[in-house]
């Protein structure tokens, strides 16, 4: 099972909001409680980046799960967005900067590694650029202890919809399934973001 969408021959499997108005109203509630729970959780700059990254996160789950593509503008947005936080809630702007920049780099690279050794392997991609590129975002978002939460969070929840999915449909599972990565890897850098605010005693 392939995390993107890369191949003709993988079947792609849509979990995304369906676009209908319960839906859209569902989603934006989902969106609102999100920021506002930003701003009571650091009632700061920081929380108000946050807060502020909500909708961008929200917007590239929504597209990725409908489409298979994470746009390039919305993962620059989040960047700048991750870099600002680090600037602005750091005691020292220039060493958040670079921690983030680090962080953002690192786990692109090792997000760019698994999709490397896996098509080095399969002779196929497994994991689309659009992700590798959301991956540097959770990077500058995230500290190093709360990345892994990210990534075991998404991972986690795409293979569970993707069961409760298959299920439900009555088909089996077939190793060609495409699933929409970002679906759940985006909300889940929130998720790590809060777990860094619980850690720091925030919460």
């Amino acid at each position: 099972m392939t995390l993107s969408s890369p191949t003709r021959r993988s079947s792609p499997t849509r979990l995304g909001a369906t676009g209908n108005l319960a839906g859209k109203v569902a989603l934006a509630a989902v969106v609102v409680a999100a920021m506002a729970a930003s701003l009571a959780v650091e009632p700061s700059i920081g929380g108000l980046l946050a807060a502020a990254l909500v909708p961008v996160l929200a917007a590239i789950a929504v597209i990725d799960g409908r489409h298979f593509i994470i746009p390039d503008a919305l993962n620059a947005l989040g960047l700048l967005l991750g870099l600002a936080a680090a600037a602005t809630t750091a005691t020292e702007p220039v060493d958040g900067l670079v921690a983030a920049v680090i962080g953002g780099a690192g786990l692109a690279f090792v997000f760019l590694a698994i999709r490397v050794g896996y098509r080095a392997l399969r002779g196929r991609d497994g994991l689309g650029l659009g992700d590798v590129k959301l991956a540097a975002v959770a990077g500058a978002w995230l500290s190093i202890t709360a990345m892994p939460v990210a990534v075991e969070v998404a991972a986690l929840a795409g293979l569970t919809a993707y069961g409760v999915h298959r299920l439900a449909s009555g088909g089996a599972t077939r190793v060609r399934d495409r699933l929409p990565f970002g679906l759940f890897f985006a909300p889940a850098i929130w998720i790590g973001w809060l777990f860094d605010r619980w850690s720091a005693g925030l919460m």
